[in-house]
């Protein structure tokens, strides 16, 4: 659903629930920040005209631990969470990126919450 609501509906991506140990190993060999993070986003292509020919958008990466905590913290069920997150990396994938400019991240964290209601619809 998030994908077709994105125009990528003839994409494919790769998921990976992992833990704080394992997640913090790839935000230090990657991002070369240290200690754990909630999801690590991997694009398979770099240009925006490459995006659109290669099938695949790419690898999320989500802490199930980290997971477990966000939701806690926020009051959410943890699937919620989950759905989040997995949508936070899709739009990663895409592009988007809220650590550039305080427009962009408003522009991304409000796609997030719209494709966030889409789900809660159908539930």
């Amino acid at each position: 659903m998030v994908l077709r609501d994105l125009d990528c509906d003839d994409k494919e991506l790769s998921i990976l629930f992992t833990d704080d140990r394992h997640i913090s190993q790839l935000n230090k060999k990657y991002l070369k920040r240290d200690g754990p993070t909630d999801v690590i986003s991997f694009p398979m292509a770099g240009e925006d005209e490459e995006k659109m020919r290669i099938p695949i958008l790419g690898d999320i990466v989500i802490s199930i631990d980290t997971a477990q905590e966000e939701a806690k913290e926020l009051g959410e069920e943890l699937e919620y969470t989950i759905y989040r997150l997995v949508i936070h990396g899709i739009l990663h994938l895409l592009g988007y990126d809220h650590e550039g400019s305080p427009k962009e991240a408003k522009e991304m964290f409000k796609m997030e919450e719209e494709l966030l209601s889409k789900i809660k619809e159908v539930e």
